[in-house]
């Protein structure tokens, strides 16, 4: 088994009591019914020294062995003496220790307490972390030494409530009352399950009135980081929304080209970012926390050549055919989707994030921000940006918009209207393999990725106005939020349907969407 203990005793000084591991104890811990050696393990941290923390590190890591009464730590194949730390011989017939889940589960906690004195501060947020709702009376000396010495203010709070849900269960009514009442700014869903088991068993009615106002505080705190939750996980959708629905604004919105295989342009993007992953990992290793970087001009160039394929040898021929169109284009994507299982296979493939879009940002007890889905909100807002500029600043978005708006006086003008259909019918593939990319940090990637999002993306084109791109905005922004919304509700099924029929709703009474089109252009 791997042995991390001495890992931990370089980041955990120890400056409790002076206490030396006894022989004893070593037993107590280590051989014995699982009570007894809760009990005798609880005692040994109440008074740790580094070698009682090596000790129990060696017990989660599963490194003890026994032999009749003698105790061994094992590294790297040699045992060790776990009182002298000398080395000894291991006898061939030695027994590895069992530790049950409630063993491993004290274990823990125990190397919760300790790290609570640990120099690095992440350390000790973790130990917090993990104590949260202990309730055993025997961990307090050890908390209450770790809160006097603590110098962040922010864990020192949560110390003091990780007390307090330990003074819960004290026979003193005084210290129920302070603990209860503290426990009121709590805005940790396990303070309200904590609170909850307390006032089942509560039989003093002070202690129950303060129990049931500081419950009352506590659901107010976690119902506001629900809402807040909501809101951050629709505006997420949203963006994962715009970003499918930008590429298709283009196609459908501009060109007028139903393109049923949308959704599998979107895919090969994710797939050009799963094959980059992989170049990375075999010949880059050292830099494979950079690989999204290179991987985001591949897809979108990947999606982009596609697109321009698609446009030159079927599309071109259908415009004007909306039928046709969607018909071609929905057996396109039956093709595209067969083509990926033929070569990387039916099953989904991983993608990994990188290390800085791991984890996430802890805002309130019951709200994490997680930096994958900051990041794709921080993308699709340059996407949007960068995808404006090009239609409203650059010679391309020039004759985009004169193409789209009147072909036959554009092509009068000299413009070269079929490369132009081929450039915007390429952009709007691009932008559709920069959605892949993104989707493949948050979700599976598989053959029939494309499918889960087409439907939604058209009705965000429809419902935000054909061609405005302001419309997709606030249409993809709206229904992720609405969406995340009834879901806490309805359930994701109903939320789905609940959307629809109020889409159909709105385009019955505006069948122009959000923001129509003014003036010749409509």
């Amino acid at each position: 088994m791997p042995f991390r203990h001495l890992l931990f005793l370089f980041t955990l000084p120890i400056a409790i009591h002076a206490h030396a591991l006894t022989a004893d104890e070593v037993r107590g811990m280590a051989i014995g019914e699982t009570e007894a050696r809760v009990e005798a393990l609880n005692k040994a941290a109440a008074q740790a020294d580094d070698k009682i923390a090596a000790f129990i590190q060696a017990l989660a890591d599963d490194a003890v062995k026994v032999k009749d009464d003698k105790v061994f730590v094992v590294k790297d194949d040699k045992a060790f003496d776990p009182v002298t730390g000398a080395e000894v011989p291991l006898p061939a017939d030695a027994e590895d220790v069992i530790n049950p889940n409630l063993m491993r589960s004290e274990l823990d906690t125990a190397l919760a307490v300790l790290k609570l004195f640990s120099p690095d501060e992440k350390v000790r947020a973790d130990a917090v972390k993990t104590l949260a709702g202990e309730s055993d009376e025997a961990r307090l000396p050890l908390i209450e030494k770790a809160l006097a010495s603590e110098t962040s203010p922010a864990l020192k709070a949560q110390l003091e409530r990780v007390r307090a849900a330990i003074l819960l269960g004290s026979p003193d009514k005084a210290k129920r009352l302070e603990a209860a009442a503290s426990l009121a700014s709590s805005n940790n869903p396990i303070t309200k399950t904590v609170l909850i088991e307390r006032l089942a068993v509560e039989t003093d009615p002070d202690v129950k009135v303060t129990l049931q106002a500081s419950l009352a505080k506590v659901q107010a705190s976690l119902a506001w980081g629900e809402k807040l939750g909501a809101i951050f996980s629709g505006i997420s959708l949203g963006s994962i929304l715009l970003l499918v629905a930008l590429g298709l604004a283009i196609t459908y919105g501009l060109m007028g080209v139903i393109n049923m295989a949308h959704g599998e342009l979107m895919m090969i993007g994710a797939y050009a970012t799963y094959v980059v992953q992989g170049v990375f990992q075999k010949y880059l290793p050292g830099y494979f926390d950079w690989y999204l970087l290179a991987a985001v001009p591949v897809a979108f160039m990947a999606s982009a050549l596609m697109g321009a394929g698609l446009e030159r040898s079927v599309i071109r021929f259908l415009y004007g055919r909306p039928l046709e169109t969607l018909l071609a284009t929905w057996g396109i994507s039956l093709m595209l989707q067969q083509l990926v299982r033929s070569i990387f296979g039916a099953q989904n493939v991983g993608v990994e994030n990188p290390v800085w879009m791991s984890g996430g940002v802890q805002v309130l007890g019951n709200l994490s921000l997680p930096y994958n889905r900051l990041v794709i909100i921080g993308f699709a807002i340059a996407v949007l940006l960068g995808m404006a500029w090009l239609i409203s600043k650059t010679r391309l978005g020039l004759f985009v918009r004169g193409v789209t708006q009147n072909r036959p006086i554009a092509s009068c003008m000299g413009v070269n209207t079929a490369r132009v259909d081929t450039y915007a019918f390429a952009l709007g593939s691009g932008i559709a393999g920069l959605a892949g990319c993104a989707l493949s940090q948050v979700g599976n990637v598989g053959p029939d990725l494309g499918q889960g999002y087409i439907v939604d993306s058209f009705m965000v084109v429809v419902l935000g106005g054909v061609g405005q791109l302001a419309g997709t905005v606030y249409a993809a922004l709206g229904l992720g939020i609405l969406n995340k919304f009834l879901e806490g509700w309805t359930g994701a099924v109903l939320a789905k349907i609940a959307v629809l029929v109020l889409i159909i709703i709105f385009i019955q009474k505006r069948p122009q969407g959000i923001f129509a089109m003014k003036g010749r252009e409509a």
